[in-house]
């Protein structure tokens, strides 16, 4: 058995040699079953005269078609059937040429048609079960039952059966797949690669039957309500759960363990697909020139992957992070195959840089999504919020209304509402000015605001993700705050969605489905891991930082909101602001952070926005006062 523990593979001349042997026996065995397993000597002189040509055959078929090619340590149901093809090929060879001798040479057949058909049966059989018992005694030396983990396969088509053999290949991986499931009804009961197929209904059961370990999802045509079911089962058993990428994805056609990775905590807060108007937004969007601002961050960058699909004239992508717009760039011609654009590295507070922009290329429609958004961050640099997400706001407002541009849709927060923070309140005076500004202009300006993003930069979960990876601890502000949580691509949509409804003035609001408790997220993070909330890993509680909330909202005390003909998006019924009272407030806003300490700042933006009241902050005395 020594040569079952090598990592080397058996040189496929042995097992050439090994089928040949198998040939040889076969056909002896069939004369022996024929005969009664005796045979008189005439009977030995007609095996002696047919094995030459029954060898002869065999070998050349399985030359041609490569039947001792496999690795037989990984026998599939793919290997199998070659194997069958391979022998039926050659008996079809047998049948042919003893019509051949009968008719057209001596009027006998070369062999006797019982004992081509024995021999079909016999070779088949011993070559397929030859490979399957080398393969079972491969799998039980590396990996003995007694140590293996037991896997299920939610998917019982062509990508299910790839991932069991991906797993099967490995040496010493330790994994046995015990069960697929699948809701295609058509298929429950049979077996797939010798492994039963079982209905989504009785997952439960299955998981408690077989002491299951993980759960691999190579399903892509699965519905989320189905897929949540499956995860929610999953995390109640302790079962870690993973997934196949998409076959795009596989490395040469081929999938490789390595790219099973656990599921993807996006996945966990999955809502049903967005319905779009695609003919409204192609329409809005076809033959136009688009300007991005803050192009290389997530939303950004989200919103350029779904503009693409509606064939602008040109897109403008603008961003001070060289890197990320690089990084940009690249995925547009190399994976997005999109050549009209153009990357202006710059500040949207650097209002020459903007002109120059807006003279060279004349947009029809600006999407603004720069801006600073790291609450803790900006708490300590009130100034550098309102130059960027106030003064920057303002710059651009005023060149789309110069430049005659069609519509401006800025990119607003849920922390804007009863502000909390500074860079919350920064962006309510931003919201204030565009709707404000929007009576004074031709431009159509539409304000959309949404909560968290999940993998967006600055997003608490790709922290979340390290810390589980590293081992912990976890580290989490309060064991009650919760947030509201969407994908970029649901976000991106909606704002695109949104931009077409808006006739200028308008703040829309995303439903953003329930609000999340982040310690009950946190806890189905761990447990997909495979982990154990104190006992793998530690959660710590490090208190609430300066600015944030415990519990976000989305509209503000004085709004209520209109429905749209989109259920997923709703029109804020906001407060009116004339922009006469409005500009020079921001004026003087503007010049205070370019001069004034941080405390007299801050003093005018609670002024600006009452409503603002700062939270576990050192401006929280300006409130008291």
């Amino acid at each position: 058995m020594l040569f079952l523990k090598s990592n080397k593979y058996t040189p496929r001349w042995i097992i050439f040699l090994l089928d040949i042997s198998i040939s040889v026996v076969s056909v002896l065995m069939a004369f022996m079953i024929r005969f009664g397993f005796f045979l008189p000597e005439t009977r030995w002189e007609e095996f002696y005269e047919v094995l030459p040509f029954v060898v002869l055959v065999r070998a050349i078929t399985f030359f041609i078609f490569k039947s001792y090619s496999g690795v037989i340590r990984y026998t599939s149901a793919k290997d199998a059937e070659r194997v069958v093809l391979v022998v039926t090929v050659g008996t079809l060879v047998f049948v042919l040429s003893n019509y051949i001798s009968y008719f057209f040479v001596n009027g006998k057949y070369i062999i006797p048609f019982s004992i081509v058909i024995i021999d079909l049966l016999t070779t088949t059989f011993v070559m397929v079960s030859m490979r399957f018992i080398i393969k079972s005694l491969y799998h039980e030396i590396m990996s003995p039952r007694s140590r293996r983990t037991n896997v299920i396969i939610l998917g019982a088509d062509e990508s299910g059966a790839i991932t069991k053999r991906t797993i099967d290949r490995v040496p010493g991986l330790g994994k046995r797949v015990v069960a697929f499931i699948d809701n295609d009804k058509t298929r429950i009961g049979k077996k797939l690669e010798e492994v039963r197929i079982y209905p989504i209904e009785e997952l439960s059961v299955i998981l408690e039957k077989h002491a299951v370990n993980e759960l691999i999802i190579s399903k892509t045509q699965i519905g989320v309500d189905e897929k949540n079911d499956v995860l929610q089962k999953c995390i109640e058993k302790d079962v870690a759960v993973k997934r196949i990428p998409d076959s795009s994805r596989w490395i040469n056609g081929d999938l490789s363990y390595n790219q099973i990775k656990n599921i993807r905590i996006e996945e966990l807060l999955e809502r049903p697909p967005i319905q779009l108007s695609n003919k409204a937004i192609q329409k809005e969007i076809i033959g136009k020139v688009l300007l991005i601002t803050g192009a290389a961050g997530s939303i950004g960058s989200g919103l350029i992957r779904e503009l693409v699909k509606y064939h602008p004239k040109k897109i403008i992508l603008y961003d001070q992070a060289e890197s990320p717009l690089y990084d940009l760039e690249l995925e547009l011609l190399e994976k997005l195959h999109f050549y009209d654009f153009e990357s202006v590295l710059g500040d949207v507070t650097n209002y020459g840089k903007l002109k120059q922009v807006f003279e060279q290329h004349h947009p029809s429609i600006v999407y603004h999504a720069a801006a600073y958004k790291h609450v803790p961050m900006m708490e300590s640099n009130p100034a550098e919020a309102i130059s960027t997400n106030v003064a920057g706001t303002v710059n651009l407002a005023k060149l789309a209304d110069e430049f005659a541009v069609d519509k401006f849709v800025m990119v607003s927060t849920d922390k804007a509402v009863n502000p909390t923070n500074i860079m919350g309140a920064s962006k309510r005076i931003a919201e204030i000015f565009i709707q404000s500004f929007n009576n004074n202009t031709k431009t159509s300006f539409v304000t959309t605001r949404f909560g968290n993003v999940l993998g967006s930069n600055g997003s608490v979960i790709p922290r979340f993700k390290k810390q589980i990876k590293e081992g912990g601890p976890i580290t989490i502000t309060h064991s009650d705050v919760t947030r509201y949580f969407m994908t970029i691509p649901e976000a991106c949509q909606l704002v695109l969605e949104a931009s077409i409804m808006g006739e200028g003035g308008e703040i829309f609001l995303f439903d953003m489905g329930k609000s999340v408790r982040i310690t009950d997220l946190v806890h189905k993070m761990v447990k997909i891991s495979g982990m154990e909330v104190g006992k793998d890993i530690q959660i710590v509680y490090t208190g609430l930082r300066p600015g944030e909330k415990l519990h976000e909202e989305l509209l503000t005390a004085k709004e209520n909101t209109l429905p749209t003909y989109h259920e997923k998006i709703m029109k804020a019924r906001v407060q009116h602001h004339e922009f006469s009272k409005v500009e020079p407030k921001i004026s003087e806003l503007i010049k205070l952070a370019i001069n004034a300490d941080q405390f007299e700042l801050v003093k005018y933006m609670k002024a600006f926005v009452p409503e603002f009241k700062s939270e576990n902050s050192v401006f929280v005395r300006l409130d008291n006062d």
